[in-house]
């Protein structure tokens, strides 16, 4: 059943109703060829979903009905934000995508020095709308309870003060030789963080193309960020953001679980 995602303030709980408006008034309408009467599921981007039937359509708003709620809880108490390098266009989507799959909660874009895009101005906006499109339509395909956040674009520097909101921080990089991901994510510290938390926040730091400079992978160290490696072969970017989400996310969140 295909799925479309609203704000909570277009439902109205006590009547049993909410309303659809935007471009998905005409996908529904136009592409999916719904009609009155049809079923599709409603999420409110907080989590709750929703079994609807739609009670009209016109040309700018879909009005439906609630039949029921959905209990199910698609969403990890691992909250992972994924700090990526600025790559290339073309693999920015993949990674956008393929992380709204997995399960990221948020994706936060930073400028490292050896990113080779440079987005400024009416470009930036129009590639952030693109891009947040790209999000929402991957998660509406992959069922998700919300929406993961775009966010940046941030300096290195910026990016490792933002990762100390998190509760647990990894980074990847290709000249590590000492400490393993898994065994990053097994520590008895990281284990007791994980059973004494309902959610837990995990920031995970992936470079560009040509990687971290060793210069980063200092600072990142000096911020107290574990520097991790993922075996001894070396991924593109947008391979690495996609395995360290799902190593990550297999031994602290629900991966691989029933």
């Amino acid at each position: 059943m295909d799925r479309f995602f609203v704000e909570p303030g277009q439902l109205n709980l006590g009547d049993k109703t909410l309303y659809i408006e935007g471009e998905d008034v005409k996908h529904i309408s136009k592409v999916l060829r719904y009609d009155q009467g049809d079923e599709i599921e409603v999420c409110d981007s907080n989590k709750h979903e929703y079994l609807c039937r739609i009670e009209s359509i016109d040309k700018t708003r879909i009005n439906l009905s609630i039949v029921e709620e959905i209990d199910i809880n698609r969403e990890s108490r691992v909250r992972v934000s994924l700090y990526q390098g600025l790559p290339k266009s073309t693999k920015m989507e993949i990674i956008l995508q393929k992380l709204t799959e997995a399960g990221v909660d948020e994706i936060v874009l930073v400028n490292t020095r050896r990113s080779v895009v440079n987005i400024k101005g009416d470009k930036a906006d129009k590639k952030f709308d693109r891009w947040e499109r790209i999000i929402y339509e991957a998660a509406k395909q992959c069922k998700r309870g919300l929406i993961p956040k775009l966010r940046g674009i941030l300096s290195f520097e910026e990016a490792l003060e933002d990762m100390g909101k998190n509760d647990i921080n990894i980074c990847p990089y290709e000249d590590e030789k000492s400490l393993g991901i898994k065994e990053a994510l097994q520590t008895d510290l990281v284990k007791n963080i994980i059973d004494k938390k309902d959610e837990v926040r995990v920031g995970i730091f992936i470079g560009p193309e040509g990687g971290f400079t060793q210069e980063e992978n200092d600072m990142v160290k000096e911020a107290g960020i574990a520097s991790v490696t993922m075996g001894p072969r070396i991924f593109r970017t947008e391979t690495a953001s996609i395995v360290a989400t799902a190593i990550t996310l297999y031994e602290l969140g629900d991966i691989g679980g029933s």
